[in-house]
């Protein structure tokens, strides 16, 4: 996907893989615990910028995920394709992008030549993202959203997963975000405080959830009320 310039026109690795890289980007251990551990492989990008950049992956996203086994999982009457499985080890890749409005369908990533699944507090996360390298080879160039966004976003997601606030995806969100505050707070507490505001200037909705989830880690509150 490197290759065929998926993350040259704004696409960027997010999720627990995007959480990988920051062993790189901050300096850190994170271990292999449940922290570190996933199952899928999630890239967003916005639909406006994929529209303007006039320019396309090449060779097709479809063809390169099809040479490596991923068939299309079907999307729900009226929505684009925007998810892949690998048929050998069940694999999943999906497609995300930012949902500016109550609604959270597909939309379509021109750039990318794939439809997307919207989300709401997504355009927060990527936005100026920053280059990370994975260690394969020679190193594959990729990108991630920046570690503060990643933090606080996982904040927010933590408090409005369907499957409640103590799923096992909750815990974990609240566990990334408590390690990376942890760190940007002692090496990079400008940033963290910015990104922070930044949040709550979004409106009481996000003010309440981050409440809601800093409520279950105290520690990382704290810090995050010292910046």
């Amino acid at each position: 996907m490197a290759t065929a310039g998926v993350f040259r026109l704004g696409g960027a690795i997010v999720g627990t893989n995007a959480f990988r890289f920051y062993e790189g980007v901050l300096g850190v251990r994170l271990g292999f615990d449940q922290m570190a551990q996933t199952g899928d492989i999630d890239i967003a990008s916005f639909e406006r910028l994929s529209l303007a950049l006039e320019d396309t992956v090449t060779p097709p996203l479809q063809k390169i995920l099809g040479e490596f086994e991923f068939d299309e999982v079907p999307a729900l009457r009226n929505e684009g394709v925007w998810r892949w499985r690998q048929t050998r080890n069940d694999l999943p890749v999906e497609f995300l992008t930012p949902s500016f409005d109550e609604t959270e369908g597909t939309r379509p990533l021109a750039a990318l030549g794939t439809y997307a699944k919207a989300l709401n507090h997504l355009n927060y996360l990527i936005a100026e993202p920053i280059p990370a390298v994975a260690l394969y080879r020679s190193g594959i160039l990729v990108q991630v959203p920046r570690p503060e966004r990643f933090a606080i976003h996982k904040l927010i997601v933590a408090d409005r997963r369907r499957d409640g606030p103590d799923s096992l995806k909750a815990v974990k969100d609240r566990m990334q975000a408590a390690f990376l505050i942890e760190v940007l707070a002692e090496d990079r507490p400008d940033e963290l405080a910015e990104a922070y505001e930044d949040a709550k200037s979004m409106g009481s909705r996000w003010r309440e959830r981050l409440t809601k989830s800093l409520g279950r880690v105290p520690e990382a509150r704290e810090r995050l009320d010292r910046l």
